[in-house]
């Protein structure tokens, strides 16, 4: 056997295992694997003790098989495959491993309203129509199998802490205590029929979906809304530390290990955030002594918080000044970047019920999404960074990006790791400074405050989780070092408390980048082209760390090229 055969061998033996795990997870998990567009399942997965106990042996047996695969025989390409999918695996079976299925909500995001979310996707067939009526119908199952999960875990001390989820049942509320189908988003997508459906056809499909929801969904809802609020939420640990949790430190040290893709530990952490908060604090010295707030930081801050012209007036304003923002990058898209997404994306608000629990903006497929609610908490000089992050370059652009990468396993297209993800959103951020996106004193100061916002979470995180810190100190760290209205501070460190290392990724994330981007510029010198190197970056979809280092160094030793240049 030839050099080639064997390396085909050893690529087509990692491809046939990857692609059968792929469609058995597509199988097992349906939508909430797949992120793409367009598909609409008849089914909710099983979310099961027994289905979660075999998908632990499946993935176990699938690490098993993974780790036969002789790596070195590997062409390059399936190298970095390899790489990924070992870490995406691994993750998996940790997660099994300390029953996060017994955890399905948290102060930031749970299963009925990630539910709740697909009635914003449109039908544009009678098929998707019937799918998703069954869809529906399997809601009342899927909530008592979700709802037995929750009591197993709150019965073992496993859920998140009481304080960051005060509030949280009124997004069930807002389905439960419906006055009718038609009032819930739920049904929204039946006015998206498409108009060659013969009228009748329509109109029955609307009354099969009014049918299923007043008979399914509305009091799934109802029994969920019930055990939240008589059973889980008054038995959820009042202790918010990770570590006092059932398996504490092994269970915080492998949410970090997910989140990060690293093997720091919590202290390691802590100390690298403390280091970089005090460079970001210099950096805000400066600002401070060029608005004449010389050597008061606090000060400048308060003034921000507290000044009426840094606030919008009316929810369109914030929007409109968000879409402009948007509009300045795409002056200078072409000057930092080769490749764009094809997908574009569009500005929504965040849903009422959701608004007071929800973050500042998120972005994703399609759409950026800006929380109107509670305008005080919402600084004008934030936008431009925000919208970097979270719109234009950051996630509504990285995430297309990733999706679009037809030549990688649909494994790295449509998983999504949050150091790689959230870092590379961080790092637009101040990138913004050499795009010329911020435009006075106050802009630098907002994105310099979003940046010590990231770089204090990997101080508030370990210290809440690891190391002692309480509820009211962090709230007390952030207040200190940021511009971060008092609202949206205490709704961050509740997310924290409630998805214990999550917050650590993304200054660690964007810290790679930039150290990498570093080395890439000494190293190539006037070769050194910054649209090749986001080309690369972005070109390798969400990868690991470790594996976003191995290919910049690829980069450099071949000579700086854009991975989407003609060969």
């Amino acid at each position: 056997m030839t050099v080639s055969e064997t390396v085909q061998e050893a690529d087509e033996l990692l491809r046939d295992l990857y692609e059968s795990e792929w469609r058995w997870r597509t199988e097992q998990l349906g939508e909430q694997t797949l992120s793409s567009r367009g598909r609409i399942d008849d089914f909710l997965p099983d979310v099961s003790e027994l289905a979660q106990r075999e998908r632990l042996r499946y993935w176990e047996s699938v690490l098993g098989k993974l780790r036969e695969v002789p790596f070195e025989r590997l062409s390059a390409a399936a190298k970095q495959d390899y790489s990924v999918y070992e870490q995406q695996i691994s993750t998996l079976i940790a997660q099994q491993q300390y029953r996060m299925y017994e955890r399905p909500a948290n102060a930031d995001t749970s299963f009925w309203g990630v539910l709740a979310e697909r009635g914003n996707r449109a039908l544009g067939s009678e098929e998707d129509a019937r799918r998703y009526v069954k869809q529906l119908a399997d809601v009342p199952r899927y909530f008592a199998q979700q709802i037995d999960n929750m009591r197993a875990g709150v019965g073992r001390g496993f859920g998140p802490p009481q304080v960051s989820m005060t509030g949280r049942q009124e997004t069930i509320r807002t389905v439960a205590m419906a006055g009718a189908p038609e009032e819930t988003v739920f049904f929204k997508p039946f006015d998206t029929l498409p108009d060659g459906l013969p009228q009748e056809t329509r109109e029955r499909l609307r009354e099969e979906g009014t049918a299923v929801i007043a008979t399914a969904v509305i009091p799934a809802y109802r029994d969920l809304l019930t055990y939240v609020e008589q059973e889980y939420f008054p038995h959820l640990p009042v202790a918010t530390a990770a570590a006092d949790g059932p398996d504490g430190a092994a269970f915080y040290q492998a949410q970090l290990r997910e989140f990060t893709t690293t093997e720091l530990s919590a202290q390691e952490i802590f100390d690298i955030g403390q280091r970089e908060v005090a460079a970001i604090r210099a950096e805000m010295e400066e600002i401070a002594a060029q608005v004449g707030f010389a050597g008061d930081v606090p000060g400048l801050l308060e003034f921000m918080r507290t000044d009426p012209r840094f606030y919008a007036k009316t929810a369109k304003e914030l929007l409109m000044v968000a879409a402009y923002e948007a509009k300045k990058f795409d002056l200078v898209v072409d000057r930092f970047f080769g490749k764009l997404p094809e997908m574009r994306f569009g500005i929504v608000e965040v849903p009422p019920d959701l608004a007071p629990f929800y973050t500042f903006g998120r972005g994703g497929l399609g759409r950026y999404t800006l929380n109107t609610y509670n305008l005080p908490a919402r600084p004008l000089y934030s936008i431009p960074a925000l919208t970097l992050h979270e719109a234009a370059p950051g996630h509504a652009f990285q995430i297309p990006f990733a999706h679009e990468q037809k030549h990688h396993p649909a494994f790295r297209r449509h998983v999504y790791i949050s150091a790689y993800g959230e870092g590379w959103a961080l790092y637009t951020e101040r990138l913004g400074v050499e795009m010329g996106i911020y435009e006075t004193p106050f802009d630098m100061m907002g994105m310099l405050s979003f940046q010590m916002w990231r770089a204090v979470r990997l101080v508030v995180d370990p210290g809440m989780h690891a190391l002692g810190w309480s509820r009211e100190q962090a709230q007390d760290f952030m207040r200190a070092n940021t511009a971060i209205a008092d609202h949206e501070i205490t709704t961050e460190i509740d997310r924290y408390i409630a998805w214990p290392g999550q917050a650590c990724a993304y200054h660690l994330g964007q810290l790679k980048i930039w150290e990498l981007r570093r080395r890439a510029e000494e190293a190539l010198g006037e070769s050194f082209n910054i649209r090749n190197f986001h080309d690369t970056v972005l070109g390798l979809g969400s990868v690991p760390l470790t594996v976003l280092e191995q290919e910049i160094d690829r980069f450099i030793a071949e000579g700086g090229r854009s991975p989407f240049a003609p060969s």
